[in-house]
């Protein structure tokens, strides 16, 4: 499915999240600032969009991979990638998220952005997520969430029948964000996410709402 959209599917993000996708992404990338972190896995990185703001956004000498199941997504990535100079701290490795391919305590922090809601077994890659991570390492999660109770019907009528006609017109491929309504709304509250960020070895866990509660950023502290 992400490969049948990989061409075009940073104009999708951009025409249906109305520009605010490039804003939840930035808060992420300060977010992963204030930690200092030296090497750092954007896990889903999809076309690369995450790995590059964080490229921009850390000092130079952080080592950045890029990490995603679907091959077709990170040619997108290298192919954006390809001439930027400023991007030269950035490597894209296809992954499984469920069978990372990296050693343990690899990692002073793990971001993912939108990438969750697709994983098959959530809580084996979020204890992926910690085992690759170092003693005191962070997680990032960039994920849809569930909106202010009075926003909702508003949201869903959106998410559930306008989304996928206009996915049709950027993409071409209506059944790819028939899905995406079906996941989000099925993905577990903040507090929800919290406890399985727990429950798979994180502490400090904590989720910031964003845009009426529709997105939220989840962090947690590895502590194994």
């Amino acid at each position: 499915m992400f490969g049948r959209v990989a061409a075009r599917y940073d104009l999708a993000n951009h025409v249906l999240s109305g520009g605010m996708d490039v804003k939840w992404r930035q808060r992420m990338v300060w977010a992963v600032r204030r930690a200092q972190p030296r090497d750092v896995l954007d896990l889903a990185t999809g076309s690369g969009d995450v790995a590059f703001a964080l490229s921009d956004g850390l000092v130079p000498e952080t080592r950045i991979v890029g990490a995603d199941f679907c091959q077709p997504m990170l040619d997108e990535a290298v192919r954006k990638q390809a001439g930027q100079m400023r991007w030269s701290n950035v490597e894209f490795r296809q992954g499984d998220g469920l069978a990372l391919p990296f050693p343990d305590r690899t990692f002073d922090a793990v971001t993912i952005a939108f990438g969750l809601r697709n994983m098959a077994d959530r809580h084996r890659a979020l204890t992926e997520m910690a085992r690759v991570l170092r003693p005191q390492g962070r997680v990032y999660i960039l994920e849809f969430s569930q909106p202010y109770r009075w926003f909702s019907p508003f949201y869903y009528a959106y998410l559930l029948r306008l989304c996928p006609w206009m996915a049709q017109l950027a993409t071409g491929e209506k059944s790819a964000y028939e899905y995406l309504g079906g996941s989000i709304e099925s993905f577990p509250s903040r507090p929800e996410l919290g406890s399985e960020l727990v429950r798979a070895g994180f502490a400090q866990v904590a989720a910031t709402p964003m845009t009426l509660g529709i997105v939220a950023l989840h962090e947690g502290v590895s502590v194994k």
